[in-house]
């Protein structure tokens, strides 16, 4: 069994206009993963932000999350970032994790909060049939 010191995590979180509720949630988040030894990459800290385009963002978010082990996401809809990195997250066939699925609600139709919602239980059936 692999230790966590090991385990390589991406937070996937929305960037511009977070909301302090949100980075306060988030940042308690990473320090609770970090304190349990696992390498945690924190977009907001960990990614330089300082980019007029987006592209060079873009490209560092791409390594960090194909270095990854496994993402855990804080999904907000209106975050065109994590969009897009969850795009990326799915194109590596990385398990994902839903950090704040108490606030999720599945929708009527199809959607990306619906695949998001089947992704995490999707990892949290494989989890279980790996401890059985």
């Amino acid at each position: 069994m692999k230790s966590n010191l090991e385990k390589k995590v991406f937070v996937i979180c929305p960037v511009r206009n977070i909301t302090k509720e949100e980075e306060k949630f988030i940042e308690g988040y990473v320090a609770g993963l970090e304190e349990k030894g696992y390498k945690v990459h924190y977009p907001p800290r960990d990614t330089n932000q300082k980019d007029p385009i987006g592209l060079n963002i873009c490209s560092q978010n791409k390594k960090a999350i194909k270095e990854s082990k496994e993402i855990h996401i804080y999904w907000n809809a209106e975050s065109e970032g994590s969009l897009f990195d969850l795009g990326m997250s799915f194109a590596y066939g990385k398990p994902l994790y839903l950090i704040n699925k108490n606030k999720i609600k599945p929708t009527q139709s199809k959607s990306f909060t619906n695949v998001l919602l089947a992704l995490h239980d999707l990892k949290q059936k494989n989890e279980k049939n790996e401890k059985s």
